[in-house]
């Protein structure tokens, strides 16, 4: 036989192949014994599974939201561990959405719900470490895990995961996989979805947000709680919201130029202030919310209702503004708080409510420990008092309910009386001999100079003469003041009893309507989470007055001219060019000054004092005090709510 020869290229090719063979075996080994180790974990964990196919109908808890009457503009959620908002896929911009495929998960259209060079990647790199640090989730697992399981890092946990990930991958389509998800994950701050992280950090519907913007939501889903932009670490937020853009731009979703300019914007994150309007949130709302739904508001915290409330923000605002400037003026006169309220006569609906003249404000002076010490305190709501003081002396501004009782009785506004020192005897231990304001008397004078003017002798006598005691609480009574006790005095009539300011602004309002009353309403609507309506705003007027002393009541609280000799001719209870009723009242002792005014469509009241009943220096009247702030929201309210002419008598 020839002998053969050693051909080292052929040894060498022979040797790359029996590798390669050997190699492959290895591989398919590899393989098959993770598939047979996998199959093997599926049969011992997969036994006490969530089942994914129910995974459409699985109740993902949303918070309730209370909006202003236009729904746009929320005043508070009430929420539990989690604020959640659902919106579909297609309320979400493109950008926002690719951004999240491009950093959590960029093969997500192409995978069956796990990605296997990931789990292997992981595997590996979780070995080097010698812990379970690593992830390497599709958008499938992280949804599975979101919804079902807790963050804890172990194998069973991963195991099931995986399981759900391939079921869920495969029953349902990639888009409402994704829509899930993006609903269903952290975003920090209690956030939990995008529409809510949206109005949680930039107080607009995730559909507006900017492509830096989206980034930014994106770079939260990592670490919610350390990236939160309201915590130490804001720097490496943003460092990571560059990190996406750049993933972004490497999987072509944006340009190197987008990604530039996007990385340049300067992104401003909301204040977590989280509640507007909050003496009517929480003393109005809250309150009316409870006895239907329990007084720790479980239902609402997990339903995702809509409640639209009656408030109108415009006013809202333009009111709080007016108190904050009409305060840091007062603190003058020693005069460090206030409250204002704002109706609708027509229909009772609140449009306003300021309870304090700052919510969010510290106690003064510091250190005072209640209501009784404190010249200011933030949380006492003194639109409508509470149990230890429920309500403030009016002062003058009770006189139209005097009146009115005189004029249902057949007298009108050129009945006369005298204005002269007058002793109405004992009335409680003392004798009775009340002072105008300004300590003149002017003699024979008409009952439309009387309440124009606000004088105190000749409206003693329009109470105990011609209107009656009694029945001038039982006028008050019927227009809705219920704060009223026996035994009554001729005081009265200048304000001795305490009301509260919610319900005199709302018995002006019967004078607004020509006697019709509709008591105050704060809710329009309350919708479940599909839309549908449980309950609705269906309150209707009621005639608690007649038309005539409606009518005459209204044409001598606007009729200027006779006012101007008292608080002259441009006072802050004068409009041009604008019909407004309007009364003043200031207690004897300074403790408490009141503007109440109206029109046919708005009624606006407002408060100045003390918590503490402490008396304003200076002997300031309610025209000086709280009359500025009357005239600005009424002038603001204008723009919304025309002012209409009322009928003359």
């Amino acid at each position: 036989m020839p002998e053969r020869k050693f051909n080292r290229k052929t040894y060498q090719q022979n040797k790359i192949l029996k590798k390669a063979v050997f190699g492959l075996k290895l591989s398919v080994l590899g393989v098959l014994l993770l598939v047979f180790g996998f199959l093997f974990l599926s049969i011992l964990f997969a036994k006490d599974l969530p089942r994914p196919e129910k995974f459409s109908e699985k109740q993902t808890t949303q918070s309730t939201k209370i909006y202003d009457r236009t729904g746009n503009v929320v005043l508070y959620e009430i929420y539990g561990e989690e604020k959640r908002t659902i919106v579909p896929l297609s309320a979400v911009p493109n950008h926002l959405k690719q951004a999240v495929i491009a950093t959590e998960d960029a093969n997500f259209y192409h995978h069956f719900g796990v990605d296997p060079a990931g789990i292997i990647r992981s595997i590996l790199i979780n070995l080097k470490l010698k812990e379970a640090t690593y992830g390497g989730s599709t958008i499938s697992q992280q949804l599975i895990r979101s919804a079902y399981f807790s963050n804890e890092k172990t194998i069973q946990r991963k195991v099931k995961e995986i399981i759900l990930a391939l079921e869920l991958d495969r029953r349902y389509s990639k888009d409402q996989i994704l829509e899930w998800y993006l609903n269903q994950i952290p975003f920090g701050s209690n956030a939990y979805g995008v529409e809510e992280a949206s109005q949680t950090y930039f107080q607009k519907p995730v559909s507006e947000v900017s492509l830096s913007q989206a980034a930014a939501l994106v770079a939260l889903i990592r670490a919610p709680s350390f990236l939160s932009p309201y915590g130490d670490y804001k720097d490496k937020l943003l460092a990571r919201k560059d990190y996406v853009l750049e993933r972004m731009a490497k999987e072509g979703y944006i340009t190197k130029g987008e990604m530039e300019s996007a990385k340049k914007e300067e992104i401003k994150f909301s204040s977590l202030q989280s509640i507007k309007a909050p003496h009517f949130v929480i003393d109005i709302i809250e309150n009316y919310l409870k006895p239907k739904y329990g007084d720790d508001l479980s239902f609402l915290k997990e339903n995702g209702l809509k409640i639209y409330t009656t408030l109108d923000w415009d006013i809202q605002e333009a009111a709080e503004a007016a108190v904050k400037k009409g305060m840091e003026r007062n603190k003058e006169y020693n005069a460090y708080n206030a409250a204002l309220v704002a109706l609708n006569p027509k229909t009772g609906e609140i449009l306003a409510m300021i309870g304090s003249a700052n919510w969010f404000g510290e106690p003064y002076p510091k250190g005072c420990a209640t209501g009784r010490t404190c010249l200011f305190e933030p949380k006492f709501n003194a639109a409508v008092g509470g149990k230890d003081a429920p309500g403030r002396q009016p002062g003058s501004a009770f006189k139209p309910f005097v009146y009115a009782t005189a004029f249902k009785k057949g007298y009108d506004d050129k009945t006369r009386v005298v204005d002269e020192l007058t002793n109405f005897g004992v009335w409680g231990d003392k004798e009775y001999i009340p002072q105008n304001y300004d300590g003149k008397f002017r003699g024979e004078i008409t009952l439309r100079t009387s309440l124009a003017q606000s004088l105190n002798v000749p409206s003693v006598k329009t109470l105990l003469y011609l209107a009656g005691l009694d029945d001038s609480v039982k006028t008050a009574q019927d227009l809705g003041i219920t704060t009223l006790n026996p035994p009554f005095g001729p005081s009265i009539v200048l304000g001795g009893w305490e009301v509260k300011l919610l319900e005199m602004v709302s018995a002006y309002g019967v004078f607004a309507t020509e006697g019709l009353k509709t008591p105050p309403v704060s809710i329009l609507k309350v919708e479940d989470n599909n839309g549908n309506i449980l309950e609705e705003n269906k309150k209707t007027q009621k005639r608690v007055l007649e038309e005539r002393p409606a009518r005459i009541i209204n044409d001598i609280l606007s009729d200027n001219e006779t006012r101007t000799p008292m608080f002259g001719p441009r006072s802050h209870l004068y409009f041009e060019n604008h019909q407004v009723a309007a009364k003043t009242g200031t207690t004897d002792n300074f403790k408490d000054a009141w503007a109440i005014g109206y029109t046919p469509s708005i009624v606006i009241g407002v408060w100045v004092g003390n918590n503490n009943n402490e008396p304003l220096v200076k002997r300031q009247p309610a025209a000086t005090v709280a009359g500025p702030i009357f005239h600005e929201v009424m002038e603001k309210s204008f723009l919304k709510y025309p002012a209409e002419g009322f009928n003359k008598p």
